[in-house]
């Protein structure tokens, strides 16, 4: 009897975060290997024009008066209806899924860092998570890092937590430098050399230290900070030497990681890091923190900031902008280290583990 598998396909068709590229890097893994399980992509909305053409899925709308009853009663009762072995979704399990469960949780940062979080998520984040790991019959997440995290705050979670890395997502598009840099010019009107920093802009992410560090930076080195990604919450602010360019298409941040002269990731706390592996891609050299996975997901392929210190960043940051050498070195590695994710890998890992869910 072949394998069926309800997906929440409801993030796939986001707007690019690490969440929604994790669901259609998965989904576009699932296309490029032959397998005989059927793979039932439900949302609450139409297919979205980024799910590939492969005789293994089925898209399904199922509506619901609210986002929280699509999970709790609509989601699970269609599985069922549909015969399916195998329920994955996201942090959050129904208790209506009494056997197959599988949920991703891509970090537990809510458990080690409660004050980046609204107090109405953390709490949520908090409870939840913890009962959905003990219901699920196996818990995906996307480094080792993670897995010992989850591991530690979750006890339930210990000896049914999977590691599957992320990979590249679709979203960085192929262009020449001159193409990019007419695009940074012309649509985004940042004409001044930069650094980048990306990412939506809440405590976590930690983006104030970048736009302090530049702004600390000597007079030879003239270089801006250009930041992008959605406003969050929290009191951050930019600095002098910072041009926010707000949410961008995807074309026009492949764009601004090929023009930038680093990037920088200064988060407190990363489940995996997407980011770094979309600046190799542009070979854009990385300067990165040790927060969370980082440095597991970097390898020898960026440099890493030991200290959240300003100075220290400061330092780092105009340490490698007065090497080219340097960051010929870092690009060349990030190229090689890029290899090392795939979503193909990824997805023949989720379906080893679906099989196992399925029988527990």
């Amino acid at each position: 009897m072949s394998l069926i598998a309800a997906v929440d396909a409801r993030l796939i068709g986001a707007q690019s975060t690490g969440d929604s590229s994790y669901w259609a890097g998965l989904i576009r893994g699932f296309s490029q290997i032959e397998t005989d399980a059927r793979i039932l992509l439900l949302s609450n909305t139409d297919r979205p024009k980024n799910i590939p053409d492969a005789p293994q899925f089925e898209w399904i709308r199922v509506d619901s008066p609210t986002s929280r009853l699509w999970s709790l009663l609509s989601f699970p009762q269609a599985a069922k209806k549909l015969g399916a072995h195998v329920v994955h979704s996201q942090y959050s399990l129904s208790p209506l899924v009494k056997r197959g469960g599988v949920t991703t949780i891509h970090d537990v940062s809510f458990f080690i860092g409660p004050e980046w979080f609204q107090l109405k998520d953390r709490l949520i984040l908090q409870n939840s998570v913890p009962a959905t790991a003990k219901r699920a019959a196996a818990v995906i997440t996307v480094s080792e890092t993670s897995k010992a995290e989850i591991e530690q705050y979750i006890p339930a979670a210990r000896g049914k937590t999977h590691v599957t890395y992320n990979a590249l997502g679709s979203n960085i598009k192929e262009m020449t430098d001159e193409e990019a840099a007419a695009i940074v010019r012309d649509e985004l009107e940042v004409t001044d050399p930069y650094v980048l920093t990306v990412g939506t802009r809440w405590p976590r992410k930690n983006m104030q230290l970048a736009a302090q560090a530049v702004d600390k930076l000597p007079d030879a080195a003239p270089q801006k900070l250009v930041v992008t990604g959605k406003f969050g919450w929290g009191d951050e602010m930019l600095g002098d030497r910072s041009i926010p360019v707000g949410y961008v298409s995807d074309r026009q941040l492949t764009a601004l990681y090929r023009c930038a002269d680093l990037y920088l990731a200064p988060s407190r706390h990363e489940g995996f890091g997407i980011p770094l592996l979309e600046a190799w891609a542009c070979d854009c050299p990385v300067l990165s923190s040790r927060g969370g996975s980082l440095p597991e997901v970097a390898g020898h392929a960026a440099e890493l900031e030991p200290t959240y210190e300003v100075d220290s960043w400061s330092d780092s940051i105009a340490t490698l902008l007065e090497s080219q050498e340097r960051r010929d070195e870092l690009i060349k590695k990030g190229r090689v280290r890029l290899g090392d994710f795939s979503w193909k890998e990824t997805a023949r890992k989720t379906l080893d583990i679906y099989k196992e869910a399925a029988d527990a």
